[in-house]
């Protein structure tokens, strides 16, 4: 049976609007295909070997949380995170947890909250919170396909150079609400604000999750076995045809 390690970052600081249920839906995915997912979760105070671990998950927060963890976040996991990531560790990072692995953070209370750095983007609070359903139109190299979820954020969030976006935004506001991208992409480390919970609206993002996980750890020619998603996808058609029109 192969095998596959999850770290699950500040699970009890960081779990807004659901998004646990992202670890839920990889590990489901993982399960009916006969995949063990060990889930570890990490709390501050915690030491973890990130080279031993295949994939990662990041949730969203308030900003009160996010600046309960950042220390840990920086000085305990920092070095060990940033190089997994550089080694193509497989990472979801959502909302805060997007906004974190960034440079900065500078909240509406004008707190400057430092970023691992690892994400060329910065977020910087605005007064309008940008909320509701979302879809952005992404190519993970397959051809495009739509992702959907639920966006609730006040952070407004930059690209530099060092990222590409995850995808343009068809429906919402996206990452700024400016520039019409939504999420960016850094090696294999994924960050987006759709809550919702994504992956289990998404099951083609899912899957690439964890096949890009299994490449890794097993080799590139790893192939993931095809797994039905009738539900997900008749329901992520409803949400597409509602907010665009068009599927």
């Amino acid at each position: 049976m192969m095998t596959l390690r999850l770290a699950h970052l500040y699970p009890d600081h960081m779990n807004v609007y659901g998004d646990r249920g992202n670890v839920i839906a990889l590990r489901q995915r993982c399960l009916r295909r006969g995949i063990e997912l060990e889930v570890i979760p990490v709390n501050p105070g915690d030491m973890i070997d990130w080279g031993s671990v295949d994939l990662a998950f990041f949730g969203g927060g308030q900003d009160s949380g996010q600046a309960l963890i950042t220390t840990d976040l920086i000085e305990r996991q920092g070095p060990g995170l940033r190089a997994a990531i550089e080694n193509d560790l497989v990472m979801l990072a959502i909302c805060g947890g997007y906004q974190l692995l960034g440079h900065y953070f500078l909240t509406h209370t004008g707190e400057h909250l430092p970023g691992l750095g690892v994400l060329d983007v910065h977020t910087i609070a605005g007064k309008q919170r940008m909320i509701g359903n979302i879809v952005i139109e992404v190519d993970l190299g397959q051809g495009p396909w739509r992702l959907v979820g639920f966006e609730n954020h006040s952070g407004r969030t930059f690209h530099g150079a060092g990222v590409k976006p995850l995808g343009k935004v068809l429906a919402g506001y996206g990452d700024n609400g400016q520039d019409g991208w939504g999420g960016a992409i850094y090696r294999n480390t994924f960050g987006c604000y759709l809550h919702g919970a994504l992956l289990p609206k998404n099951p083609q993002l899912t899957d690439h999750l964890i096949e890009l996980a299994l490449r890794r750890r097993y080799g590139a020619k790893t192939e993931l076995t095809p797994l039905p998603a009738e539900r997900e996808l008749a329901a992520q058609r409803v949400m597409v045809q509602r907010l665009i029109g068009r599927v």
